[in-house]
């Protein structure tokens, strides 16, 4: 079983829950915070054909850690919250936008040096085949 990368579960959340985050613009009685919407972790663990409670815990013990702050009145915002009023499992929307795009800008980030790293290995390579050829 491959497990998926932190990048690939919060980009599917993102995609799959963005119009449930715009529809509180019209309907605001639809949940108890504009910002944190409910997600359905078995939803998200069916689409990498993993287990629910593996998601959850990712979310909850180790994102939802790494991705959570204190502000300067001392409150703290967490990316992934239990509950958030009546609301169980609940991801603070506008926070996972600007966490995927960041992973993403290293992704591609990493990608890029390891493509150049890869070329230049070839060329070096290739020089190196020239210069044994060459005193032949």
């Amino acid at each position: 079983m491959k497990y998926p990368t932190d990048l690939e579960i919060l980009k599917f959340i993102h995609d799959e829950y963005f119009d449930e985050f715009c529809r509180y613009d019209l309907h605001e009685n639809i949940r108890s915070s504009k910002i944190y919407i409910s997600i359905d972790c078995r939803k998200v663990a069916e689409n990498f054909d993993t287990n629910g409670d593996i998601i959850f815990g990712r979310l909850y013990y180790d994102i939802g850690n790494r991705y959570s702050y204190e502000t300067s009145d001392k409150s703290k915002v967490s990316l992934f919250a239990l509950k958030v009023g009546g609301d169980m499992h609940c991801i603070h929307f506008p926070y996972l936008s600007s966490v995927v795009s960041d992973l993403r800008h290293q992704n591609n980030k990493t990608r890029f040096t390891l493509i150049a790293s890869f070329a230049a290995v070839t060329i070096s390579l290739a020089s190196l085949i020239v210069a044994v050829l060459d005193k032949l």
